[in-house]
């Protein structure tokens, strides 16, 4: 790798990328117009694609894809920041201030541990749950969840957080699939509803993602045949 000269300006490239999209704000007419919602189907469209290519790179061990698509999805990130510093909302670097705070927040046993902090994976993730409910102080199972959520992962954020707190609302009953025919003929959309809960219920016990593990699937079917 080249070694810089004293003259050439420090590689920061995060800073470089800030000042090329206020510029681009400043004199792109296309980009200029754009707002938090007009952007809003872009964020959207550029996060399913990093999702494909975290799937492509799983599957081939080629990652370049993914760091192009993380690339567009941080344009996104810098993008809404550039907007809301020119109306005086908030600046990029609070949002930067902002996730390390939480950081260190939700992460005690790392930033401030003790003789009692949690080590094992499952129990670490219950003390971010505990101290996320405290400071979101939510008021009913689905505060807070976006209902655009694919039908698979709601479902499966609902189950999660009965589970956590029982004592809000009780929980929903998970059809177990039979064999036999049951005496009166259900609805056909309400069954196939509790046995997709069922399915995600049963995904959570044994510690996978159901939205994930139906993408895999979707991918085998559509594979070439051998």
């Amino acid at each position: 790798m080249r070694a810089r000269r004293a003259s050439e300006p420090p590689d920061e490239p995060l800073l470089e990328f800030l000042e090329v999209m206020r510029r681009l704000r400043a004199e792109c007419a296309w980009k200029a117009g754009q707002t938090h919602r007009s952007l809003s189907r872009y964020l959207l469209e550029e996060t399913h694609e990093t999702l494909e290519a975290i799937d492509d790179g799983d599957r081939t061990g080629d990652w370049s894809h993914l760091r192009e698509e993380l690339g567009d999805l941080l344009l996104q990130v810098y993008f809404h920041a550039v907007i809301a510093e020119e109306t005086g909302e908030f600046t990029l670097d609070d949002v930067a201030r902002d996730i390390t705070a939480k950081m260190h927040r939700r992460n005690p046993h790392v930033f401030a541990p003790t003789p009692d902090s949690p080590v094992e994976p499952a129990d670490i993730d219950e003390v971010w749950q505990q101290i996320k409910a405290t400071e979101k102080q939510r008021t009913s199972i689905t505060d807070g969840l976006p209902p655009g959520l694919p039908a698979l992962l709601y479902a499966d954020k609902v189950l999660g957080r009965l589970a956590r707190e029982p004592a809000v609302e009780p929980t929903p009953p998970v059809a177990e699939p039979v064999e036999t025919a049951p005496a009166h003929d259900p609805d056909p959309a309400e069954d196939l509803g509790d046995r997709l809960l069922a399915l995600v219920a049963e995904a959570r016990e044994a510690g996978l993602d159901p939205e994930q593990a139906l993408r895999d699937a979707v991918r085998r079917l559509l594979a070439p045949r051998t």
